[in-house]
């Protein structure tokens, strides 16, 4: 099965050079770091392309990125979980407390992991039959419009919904009906009503549907023993409850079309699919992981709880078996990646057990004004890009001069430079201040094509910035 879950991503068919073309149409730099994580993904790729005997033997190598903030470390992590349709989770290492204090445990990891891969799975299959419940959810809207013998007829005529009324409805009862072929009236009806719906013509008519009621996810969390879903434990033994809700056609296709997939699928072979798919391709990325390393020297108060969660991680990174509401999951085959700005702590910090974990060291460096220039333009979703649409929806035009991107990028620059480095999302600042009066004027605006050149830009961060350029050189 494994080699089946693997065939079926995007992973396939990709090398590490077009694994890392892939990563360049959204993050700009960081080349060692796109040519480690590209290497990991093929390599998960040739493993499962082993024999199985061999297959087992051979484990993640993960990987443990430094770096300051804004450079990029999240974003690779999940462009590259996007690029393979892989379960993927990004955690937080403060967030977790040892064994023995109050908080989360570091096994809710894999729990989430786990949660994620039945997402990703179940939605995969339902995807498959799609086609299927399209046709099914047709036949029920049809039906709510139109009802057949079996159903107590409305007293009015079939036709008068086509020709007009707002609504249709119909009304069960408990009483047994004489069953009776459909007369040719009905018959012609539900067609013509086919073909409108099919033209399009009925989406904004209201008609009344059958709705299944999500049960309430009341969860027990048991840090040793996995999750306790208290409201579905006769949830597989007792029918599911319906509600009868009011809404557009368009509305009543979507909400049937998903539940008529759900009901098609097979959701033993998918939590089957699902805990397979977690094992081996899952990816984990753990932000802030120097937050929980401890310096040399005397270790006490909140530094014994760091290490704890170190130990705790240890056996998760090693491979274990973490129980779930799924099932046991093992945690051999999962790709954890480590990050951390590491400015004070080092990874010689983190506990030797856990530094052995991360083979991979990769060192992601400050950018430069030539980076952040890139950065504005380049990407599918560069930041000029997301403005400048953003705005068209108003019916206003903008043009970005040259002059003014570099302008930008300085700013952005010396302001990292000035003040804390917080990297790319240091363009996010300044472009939101640049942009902030024309975007409260529209639409009063008369002039819908404007142009930001560079005086433009001198004039929205002119006092700002020579503020503290003046202070960098009092004494």
């Amino acid at each position: 099965m494994a080699n089946e879950l693997v065939s079926s991503t995007k992973i396939a068919g990709m090398t590490p050079k077009e694994i890392v073309a892939e990563l360049d149409k959204y993050i700009i730099g960081q080349d060692s770091a796109k040519r480690s994580v590209a290497v990991a993904l093929r390599n998960r790729y040739r493993r499962n392309m082993l024999p199985d005997e061999l297959r087992e033997e051979v484990t993640p190598k993960n990987i443990l990125m430094m770096g300051p903030t804004g450079v990029g470390k999240t974003e690779i992590a999940r462009r590259l979980a996007k690029l393979m349709d892989a379960p993927f989770i990004k955690v937080e290492a403060t967030k977790f407390t040892e064994v023995g204090y109050v908080g989360r445990d570091v096994e809710s990891i894999i729990r989430d992991l786990m949660e994620a891969s039945m997402r990703v799975t179940k939605n995969k299959h339902m995807e498959e039959k799609y086609g299927v419940a399209k046709d099914i959810a047709e036949e029920k809207i049809i039906e709510a419009i139109i009802p057949g013998s079996k159903q107590n007829r409305p007293n009015t005529n079939p036709f008068q919904f086509i020709v007009g009324n707002n609504k249709a409805t119909y009304n069960q009862t408990s009483e047994k009906i004489e069953e009776k072929p459909e007369d040719s009236q009905t018959e012609l009806a539900r067609e013509q009503v086919r073909q409108q719906l099919r033209d399009g013509l009925l989406e904004d008519q209201y008609i009344e549907i059958d709705v299944v009621q999500q049960p309430k996810d009341n969860n027990l969390d048991i840090q040793q023993g996995g999750t306790i879903n208290l409201g579905s434990i006769f949830g597989d033994s007792m029918p599911k409850k319906t509600k009868r809700k009011s809404m557009k056609v368009k509305e009543a296709r979507k909400v049937l079309i998903e539940q008529e997939a759900s009901n098609l699928i097979d959701m033993d072979k998918v939590t089957s699919e699902a805990v397979e798919n977690c094992e081996q391709n899952g990816i984990v990325f753990i932000d802030e992981i120097d937050k929980i390393a401890s310096g040399s020297g005397y270790k006490g108060g909140v530094d014994v709880s760091r290490e704890g969660v170190q130990r705790d991680i240890l056996p998760i990174v090693e491979g274990s078996v973490v129980n779930t509401k799924y099932g046991p999951v093992k945690t051999d085959h999962i790709l954890f990646i480590g990050a951390g700005a590491f400015h004070v702590a080092r990874p010689s910090d983190l506990i030797p057990e856990l530094q052995g974990r991360f083979p991979i060291r990769v060192e992601l460096e400050s950018l430069s004004k030539e980076d952040f220039r890139r950065i504005l333009v380049e990407p599918d979703n560069a930041l000029i890009k997301q403005n400048k649409a953003l705005l068209e929806t108003e019916g206003v035009s903008v043009t970005f001069t040259d002059d003014a991107v570099d302008e930008i990028a300085t700013i952005a620059a010396l302001m990292n430079d000035q003040q804390e480095n917080i990297g790319a999302r240091r363009l996010h600042t300044i472009m939101e201040k640049l942009l902030e009066e024309l975007a409260f004027n529209i639409p009063d605006v008369e002039d819908k094509n404007i142009v930001i050149d560079k005086p433009y830009v001198d004039s929205k961060f002119s006092e700002t910035i020579k503020a503290d350029d003046i202070d960098r050189f009092i004494l």
